[in-house]
């Protein structure tokens, strides 16, 4: 597969380097914060970011268990635990806005339901939480800039 476009604003670039940094910082846990952002570019199908956050995972010791169960990770038994399902039942939900568009935000279709907010709630405190939902925006932001401009794992011009 060859890119369609390497271009990318040097601006947009370092902002969204800025925010993903920020917000995996903030969250404090930085296995998480892979597996996180892993399952989200599964289920944005992004070659690119997929292949990048698992070296990375594996830098940060996540096990190659978890790794290759992540996408089953609701079927999974104890390989994840509570605050790890809390968070990816959250990156599920924030990635793939149940529903569809909804005309207000907040109002109905479209949302993170109230009870996988809650569930994370139990797990994180305000500051966490807040820092999760950024990383799983800036997650998808990036694999939608990847996916889009096809840009191929590995590739060092993005």
């Amino acid at each position: 597969m060859t890119a369609r476009t390497t271009h990318l604003d040097d601006g947009v670039r370092a902002a969204l380097r800025a925010v993903s940094a920020a917000a995996g910082q903030g969250l404090g846990d930085p296995p998480l914060a892979e597996l996180v952002q892993i399952r989200a570019s599964q289920l944005n199908h992004c070659a690119f970011c997929l292949d990048m956050h698992l070296g990375i995972a594996r830098e940060r010791g996540v096990s190659e268990r978890q790794l290759g169960l992540l996408s089953t990770w609701e079927e999974a038994g104890d390989v994840f635990g509570g605050r790890e399902r809390a968070a990816l039942a959250l990156t599920e939900a924030v990635t793939v806005l149940a529903g569809g568009p909804s005309r207000a935000c907040g109002a109905g279709g479209g949302s993170v339901p109230d009870e996988v907010y809650g569930k994370a709630a139990e797990f994180f405190d305000e500051a966490e939480l807040a820092h999760l939902i950024a990383l799983i925006t800036a997650v998808n932001s990036w694999n939608r800039l990847m996916v889009s401009r096809r840009i191929p794992p590995g590739s060092t011009r993005w």
